[in-house]
């Protein structure tokens, strides 16, 4: 059956979409510079303008890492692309979509969500030992977005205790 004139023809290098420009939308769809970018793939800025402008492509480690940056897996990342086609199934076909700090950050959320009807003793123990966990977390934290959501959880805490004291 041939192709509507709105899909292209994937086999068809000249009608695919470039990965470069894939990835260009998805770093500014999150917001990221390049340099952003750069810093999570663990390359240099130069090389995601390279990979954006479609001077290079990238590898598997690459496309993993990417993938799960932008909470895609490998395969979405790269289907209707001009990704080498031999290449597009050597990545992970499923990549962590989440940071850790994404993970104790919904984590607190249930905790919180139950913590109003706790007695107050329980309460601030459970409000002190997540300080004490997201304070460590967040000691290790290197990207900028991450450590102000890190300082949000922290605060928020911190008023909520603040809250159980107060008569």
């Amino acid at each position: 059956m041939p192709n509507s004139p709105h899909q292209p023809d994937p086999h068809d290098p000249d009608a695919r979409e470039r990965l470069g420009r894939r990835i260009a939308a998805h770093r500014a769809k999150l917001g990221w510079t390049q340099q952003e970018l750069a810093e999570r793939l663990a390359v240099s800025r130069v090389a995601v303008s390279h990979l954006e402008s479609s001077l290079s492509a990238p590898g598997e480690r690459t496309v993993a890492v990417r993938a799960g940056a932008s909470a895609l897996d490998p395969p979405e990342l790269v289907a209707g692309t001009d990704y080498p086609v031999g290449k597009a199934d050597r990545p992970p076909p499923v990549v962590a979509r989440h940071t850790e700090l994404d993970l104790q950050l919904a984590l607190l959320d249930q905790d919180l969500g139950w913590i109003e009807h706790t007695p107050d003793a329980h309460a601030l123990a459970l409000l002190e030992s997540w300080q004490v966990r997201l304070g460590a977390l967040a000691a290790e934290l290197h990207d900028p977005r991450e450590q102000v959501a890190a300082a949000e959880a922290l605060e928020r805490l911190r008023r909520l205790r603040d809250a159980r004291l107060t008569p």
